[in-house]
């Protein structure tokens, strides 16, 4: 009689940083069924039984970046300091993750969504790291509204318009580091974002 339920015989933690990596490195649609198998060690069998497909095991690398390095955008949802500090932890935090050099560079959730006309994996896929922007850009915003109401924002701010300024140049960090941009150059330019910010609301302060 074939053994019931028999319990895997990998690492799944080491299998989801292995394909992380590569799916980082590469982007969903350049990675390979052969490349994801030499890199996590499984064989057809053992990648499908686990996650179903080359889609399932994505959506299982996301998230297991999400909780690692792509962790670095929680601290935009924290509510112990001001909003403004808010962000600037969120933007200067991010560009020290992404230049990091012990992983690869740029974001995984900004660089590996699929650009060509999407067949069913490609379509999940993409949902996948849109469904992390979304909620990315959905901090950012109840960020801007605490900024307004701790009088660090005018009441009149376009809270849509500041919240698409600071999320743009998040997902915009990725592309300048793969281009070679310096971690100075965009800290530099996460503070002239910063400036904005500071500009938004002489009018309440002074009121």
């Amino acid at each position: 009689m074939s053994p019931v339920g028999r319990p895997r015989t990998f690492d799944m933690e080491a299998v989801l940083e292995a394909a992380m990596l590569l799916f980082w490195e590469q982007g969903y649609e350049a990675t390979s069924l052969a490349q994801l198998r030499e890199t996590t060690g499984l064989s057809s069998a053992s990648l499908y039984g686990a996650f179903g497909s080359k889609e399932g095991l994505f959506e299982k690398a996301v998230e297991h970046y999400i909780a690692g390095p792509g962790s670095v955008t929680d601290v935009v949802a924290d509510e112990a300091g001001s909003p403004r500090e808010a962000i600037a932890r969120l933007l200067h935090g991010s560009i020290n993750m992404q230049t990091d050099t012990s992983h690869p560079r740029g974001c995984l959730v900004a660089l590996s969504g699929t650009v060509r006309a999407p067949g069913a994996g490609e379509a999940g896929a993409r949902k996948v790291v849109s469904a992390r922007r979304a909620a990315d850009r959905a901090r950012i915003r109840a960020c801007v509204l605490r900024g307004i109401a701790a009088g660090e924002l005018a009441e009149d701010t376009d809270v849509d318009g500041v919240t698409s300024m600071i999320h743009s140049f998040l997902l915009g960090i990725s592309t300048q580091v793969c281009d070679g941009t310096s971690a100075r150059h965009l800290h530099a330019a996460a503070d002239a974002v910063l400036a904005n910010w500071e500009t938004q609301g002489p009018s309440r302060r002074q009121a």
